[in-house]
Parts: C-alpha cells; sequence; structure tokens
C-alpha cells in the first residue's frame, strides 16, 4: 500500500514537471495548470486520483497541459513534451479510479451498427469534431479519448472557461501597461490572476464587479456576454487548429458561420446512464441519480433551445448520433475514427 503510494505521488510529480515544462518552454504570460507550492499540488493531484468523482478534473487539467504543449514552436522540444504526456497519460488511463474506466458498454447490443459519411472537408479546413451528449454516457470521456487519439486539442465546458479567462487576464494586461492584473485577497495582499488555480471555482461578486461587468458586456446578461466570447473564440480557433468541443451550442455555431465540421450526439439508456453515474461519480442511490440526470438534461435543452432555436438531441440535427452502450467508450472512439478514415474528412 505505501509503495502504492509512492508510485502515486511519483506519477503526480511529473504531471506538476510537465506543467512546468510546458510554461517553461512557452514563455506564457497566462499562467500554469498548477499553481502554488509544488507540494501541495502533487498532495491534490494524488487525492483526485483516489476519488472517482474528481477524475474528470484531472482529465481538463491533462487536456489544458496537452493543448498548450501542441504550440510549443520547437518541434523537437514539442516531440519530446508529448512523448513524455503520452507516458503520463498512459499511467493515468490505468489507474482504478481512471476517468476511461466505468464502460457503459452494452455486449447485446454491440453487433449491429455500421457506418459511413462523405468527407465535407476542403485542404484548407481545419478538422473540428462536436459532441454533444447526454449526463452519463461516457461522452465526455469519448470526446477525451477521441482528441488524444487524433493528437488534436480538446475542449469542454471547463476548459473553454480556462482559456477565456487567460485570454481576460492578457488583454487586462496589454491594457493596464503595468503589470499583470491583480484582484485584493486576504490581508490586503496582491492575489495575481496568473495565481489562481485553474478550474477554481468561481468567486462571489460584489455589486460593483457587478457594475463593472455590466459596462464591460454593455448592458447584455453575463450570461450572453460569456456565449458570444465563446462563440467568437470558437470561430477564430476554427480557422487555427483542429479540436474535438463537448457542447457549447458548437455545431450550430459553426453551421451558421459556415465552417465545416462533424456533429456528433452521444447517449445511452436511462438505466445505462443511471448505473455510470452512481458508478463514476459516486451518487448514492438510483432515485438521487435519476433525479440529477432529469434535472440536467432538462438544463441541456433549455441552453441549447435557447441560443440555437434548435432542439437538443435530435436526430436531424446530426451527422452521427451514437448509443454508446452499444460501443462502449474505447468502441465509440473507434467507431468515429472509421467515419473520419471512410470519409477522409481532412
Amino acid at each position: 500500500m505505501a509503495n502504492e503510494e509512492k508510485n502515486l505521488r511519483e506519477l503526480a510529480g511529473r504531471i506538476y514537471d510537465l506543467d512546468e515544462e510546458v510554461y517553461r518552454e512557452l514563455g506564457s504570460s497566462l499562467g500554469r495548470v498548477f499553481n502554488g507550492k509544488k507540494e501541495d499540488c502533487i498532495e491534490e493531484t494524488v487525492r483526485m486520483m483516489h476519488e472517482r468523482n474528481q477524475a474528470h478534473i484531472l482529465r481538463n487539467e491533462l487536456a489544458l497541459i496537452s493543448n498548450m504543449a501542441r504550440t510549443i514552436p520547437s518541434h523537437a522540444a514539442r516531440h519530446q513534451v508529448m512523448a513524455k504526456y503520452d507516458e503520463i497519460l498512459k499511467e493515468v488511463t490505468e489507474l482504478p479510479t481512471s476517468f476511461i474506466k466505468g464502460d457503459i458498454l452494452d455486449e447485446k447490443m454491440a453487433q449491429l451498427n455500421t457506418l459511413n459519411l462523405q468527407a465535407r472537408f476542403g485542404e484548407k479546413d481545419h478538422l473540428i469534431i462536436c459532441i454533444g451528449r447526454t449526463y452519463g454516457c461516457g461522452g465526455s470521456e469519448i470526446g477525451f479519448t477521441l482528441a488524444d487519439t487524433l493528437k488534436i486539442n480538446y475542449y469542454d465546458v471547463e476548459i473553454f472557461d480556462e482559456v477565456l479567462k487567460r485570454l481576460e487576464a492578457e488583454k487586462a494586461f496589454v491594457r493596464d501597461k503595468g503589470g499583470y492584473p491583480y484582484k485584493k485577497g486576504a490581508a490586503d495582499s496582491r492575489q495575481y490572476i496568473n495565481e489562481i488555480p485553474a478550474f477554481a471555482p468561481a468567486p462571489k461578486s460584489t455589486l460593483k464587479e457587478k457594475l463593472r461587468e455590466f459596462n464591460r458586456y454593455h448592458g447584455l446578461p453575463k450570461k450572453d456576454a460569456v456565449f458570444f466570447n465563446q462563440s467568437d473564440l470558437l470561430c477564430d480557433m476554427a480557422k487555427r487548429e483542429d479540436f474535438v468541443v463537448m457542447g457549447r451550442c458548437a455545431d450550430a455555431i459553426l453551421t451558421n458561420n459556415r465552417i465545416p465540421h462533424i456533429s456528433i450526439f452521444i447517449t445511452a439508456p436511462l438505466e445505462q446512464r443511471i448505473h455510470r453515474v452512481m458508478e463514476v461519480r459516486g451518487v448514492e442511490n438510483e432515485k438521487k441519480a435519476q433525479r440529477l440526470l432529469a434535472k440536467l438534461d432538462k438544463a441541456h435543452i433549455k441552453y441549447y433551445k435557447y441560443y440555437t432555436g434548435r432542439n437538443w438531441g435530435k436526430a436531424k440535427n446530426y451527422d452521427l448520433c451514437i448509443n454508446s452502450a452499444s460501443y462502449g467508450i474505447q468502441g465509440s472512439v473507434d467507431l468515429i475514427m472509421r467515419m473520419i478514415s471512410s470519409g477522409e474528412a481532412r
């Protein structure tokens, strides 16, 4: 047991060092994924490795590191860093609490499926895969694994929020010209934005901060302004890189901007989703899991309809709808890869 704990700490230390190396290679002013003392970050990472319901946070931290690593200018340095990342990811996915474990596969349904999709991408177009999914179907794990298989960037809501936060910080830095923007912390000490941990919960806003946001967003509600900022960022990214994006109404946004993409919706039978939520997220019983799923599905339907006018999860709005219980996580990734290969979607 002591040896296992030692191995976890060693792995957590390598993740921290990889983040530090990526930051050093980029010389970025946008900050790192891990902040604070190394020992504290290692302890937190080890804790996440022990807890199944924290695995998605570790996945997002790794995705953000790899996204930034792929922008390292030096080919040799980038290759070296990505080799370390691949090795670390392999070890993380082999952990008992890995976000990849806990499949959704229904063996009886796994034999029924064929697929064909024609190419729609020109030579200069980037490969963009938009994934919508119901909670508990393994969609996030499928998206992350697909991006890693394709060696392209992965974005979900938490990573998008982190990227936007860093871009806002960068804009403020350029605007102020007096150093990195900061906000006041305990004992009137200055806490710089690039020292705030990635994926930290948003602090509560004061009335003064809300008024400042009102002016910054030209009177729009913050959620609308954030959506428009994400839309602009998404279209800008589509001109520069290949990526997999989870949710964010990305399929409708790219369609409206006539940007080629593949649109996928992933779901699974309710009983499979309930089982997964209980196993992976640690929900106590079936009733609680079912209530959680109903609440999240309702929120998705409302959000998607409000910003796109479309019906979330309706087959006619997607290129491909997958019942992940028919394939499992890796099987679903393999299916999408066959679609991309057969359609030569590049």
